[in-house]
């Protein structure tokens, strides 16, 4: 159970200093969900009872949870070096994680920067992307461009990029010189999609009307999630990705593909870029990393943008960013733990052999009651409801407390209820998440 407590049920007193992030504090604190531990497919709750986990933590525990090789590196790091500075020292971890991520990402893509989370991330690719055009003499290109219902985590720079309004819009006016391309979500062309949507390429040529408008001179980079998880799972239509790294390429703007979700076995792939089979110049990762169980995140950049920073004196820094914490021992030790696991079980194979299965099963809610849409990729799905009048995201939110109840856990995005279990799910794990799911919906109104 939970370490260092035993107090599986809080009073109501005990919960108010603890200001949940993205929750509505108030219903929650009213009726709490407490996990106390996690198992493979498993939560267990306060009260004892197994929660099947159909959306791997938060898009994170691609390995399940808790699984024991990764546990006994943290455990066995903890006691051999607990913290080591990121700033002119480091340790062996740092490197042996960085040359593995290489080893497995796209070929051009050599060199690993840390942070500790996915919106540390982008906002590091951004200040990369940024000073990048500066050292090369394109100063001149500061200008970013995100996309419509993107989600580029929470910093001013990943909310500046983004494209949900309900995070942006209590922040003022965000960085300047950001634009944005129209996302690509079409329910009268795309519904019911099994996995990767026939229309929608000529939204990437949005981009040359941004550069028409802004000139190419002004414009640093481009930064897409290759699928959009957050807002409700997006994919990218045919050829889209491939588009945009042909604008980009074009007028010399960097591509910089968030796979703070995708990465890791969700898509079927170490990458989506490559189960897609576009490069970028840079790839944004966290989550999947260390499976969810240390913070970590990072961006994995070109050899031609690293290399641009190695000029000038040999002892000058190259590059004014980093955080405390980024390489963290403990952090690395998990991620070189994790994509060993990965390795050994073999599991984004199994997770590309799972796919079909989640499709069938996705596709199998048409028809059911307040539907209107259902997509699905890899090991991720969604089942798009109609919102009641005047009351968006409603409906699914009650939809995923009766799941809740049922003993499924799942993630609502508005009215957009997504799956997405871990690598290590059985068939029969995603017939009941689906089925749960489906008796949710029908009991809702």
């Amino acid at each position: 159970m939970t370490i260092l407590s035993d107090q599986l049920h809080l009073h109501p007193d005990q919960l108010g200093a603890y200001w949940m992030p993205f929750t509505s504090n108030r219903q929650f604190k009213a009726a709490p969900r407490m996990i106390v531990q996690g198992e493979g497919m498993y939560y267990t709750d306060a009260d004892g009872r197994k929660v099947l986990d159909g959306f791997s933590g938060l898009w994170c525990c691609n390995a399940g949870h808790c699984p024991k090789p990764i546990v006994e590196a943290i455990q066995k790091q903890a006691a051999v070096l607990d913290y080591c500075a990121a700033f002119q020292m480091s340790h062996p971890l740092a490197f042996e994680l960085a040359n593995r991520i290489v080893e497995i990402g796209p070929k051009g893509l050599g060199h690993v920067f840390y942070a500790n989370s996915g919106s540390e991330a982008v906002d590091t690719a951004l200040k990369i992307a940024l000073a990048y055009q500066r050292v090369k003499g394109e100063a001149s290109r500061t200008r970013l461009i995100g996309r419509e219902r993107g989600y580029h985590g929470v910093g001013f720079g990943g909310i500046s990029v983004g494209g949900m309004v309900a995070n942006r819009k209590m922040f003022g006016a965000m960085l300047a010189g950001v634009d944005h391309l129209p996302h690509t979500h079409n329910l009268a062309k795309n519904a019911y999609t099994k996995g990767i949507p026939e229309h929608g390429v000529e939204l990437a040529d949005e981009l040359e009307r941004l550069v028409a408008l802004h000139d190419a001179s002004t414009i640093a980079a481009v930064i897409v999630e290759p699928m959009a998880g957050s807002t409700g799972v997006l994919l990218p239509p045919k050829g889209y990705l491939k588009r945009l790294r042909e604008i980009t390429k074009k007028h010399g703007i960097l591509l910089i593909f968030d796979e703070v979700i995708t990465a890791y076995g969700r898509m079927g792939g170490a990458f989506a870029s490559q189960v897609f089979d576009v490069v970028p110049d840079m790839i944004t990762f966290a989550k999947g990393i260390t499976s969810g169980t240390v913070p970590m995140g990072g961006v994995l950049v070109s050899d031609e943008i690293h290399d641009a920073f190695m000029v000038g004196p040999p002892g000058a820094v190259e590059f004014f960013h980093g955080y405390t914490y980024s390489a963290h021992p403990l952090a690395c030790a998990a991620g070189i733990a994790t994509l060993q696991h990965y390795k050994d079980e073999d599991l984004f194979a199994r997770g590309a052999k799972m796919g079909p299965v989640m499709e069938n099963a996705v596709h199998s809610l048409k028809g059911t009651k307040h539907v209107i849409d259902l997509r699905n990729y890899g090991l991720v799905g969604a089942v798009e409801l109609e919102s009641r009048p005047g009351a968006p995201g409603a409906r699914a939110f009650d939809v995923y407390l009766k799941c809740w109840e049922k003993g499924v856990v799942l993630r609502t995005a508005g009215d957009t209820v997504a799956i997405a279990p871990s690598l290590i799910v059985k068939e029969d794990e995603i017939g009941r998440i689906v089925t749960t799911l489906r008796e949710a919906i029908l009991e809702t109104a």
